[in-house]
């Protein structure tokens, strides 16, 4: 699969570019003026999408929960999480 670059809106926050790879979603936040590039993987993903009621493919589950991911993304920047990008995994949604 190759690499797509998709167009994101989300409340109150400018367009953001999705980055879809064969492992998972580059995605970026920005938490008080300071952006930060995000990663979640596949296997986040797969477990995001076991807790919903129909089967879909990465970034249609990224799509459907993405105030969701993006909200922990930012929770995780204010915590001082390091990383670049930050890596959003299985163990980030217990």
């Amino acid at each position: 699969m190759g690499n797509y670059l998709i167009e994101s809106v989300t409340a109150m926050s400018k367009p953001t570019q999705v980055k879809m790879t064969k492992s998972g979603i580059g995605f970026s936040v920005c938490v008080e003026f300071v952006h930060r590039d995000c990663f979640i993987s596949n296997e986040a993903l797969i477990k995001l999408a076991s807790q919903m009621f129909a089967v879909v493919g990465p970034m249609q589950t990224f799509r459907e929960l993405e105030a969701n991911i993006t909200g922990v993304a930012r929770r995780l920047v204010r915590a001082g999480v390091a990383g670049t990008p930050l890596q959003l995994t299985p163990s980030t949604f217990q």
